[in-house]
């Protein structure tokens, strides 16, 4: 348990070293979100930081059709079709 203390004009809590490791929040920039009871404290998540692990997580889940296959494999452009 822990309370508020005063920093300068403002309050602040002291969170246990062991709380913050359990948390995974060490060197980490907070975001704070006030919720029904109390006060949400979690590490800021960058918007793309992880997206290629869920990208491939997600590809390896879905089963795909032949056809969905030769859309994954085509060529981007064939320059055969041009015409200049």
């Amino acid at each position: 348990m822990t309370t508020l203390i005063r920093i300068g004009n403002s309050q602040g809590v002291r969170i246990p070293k062991v709380i913050i490791e359990q948390a995974q929040l060490e060197d980490k920039e907070l975001e704070f979100k006030v919720i029904d009871d109390g006060i949400l404290i979690k590490p800021v998540r960058k918007r793309r930081e992880g997206w290629k692990e869920q990208f491939d997580k997600a590809l390896q889940s879905q089963t795909s059709s032949k056809a969905d296959q030769e859309w994954l494999e085509a060529s981007l452009a064939d320059e055969t079709d041009w015409e200049w």
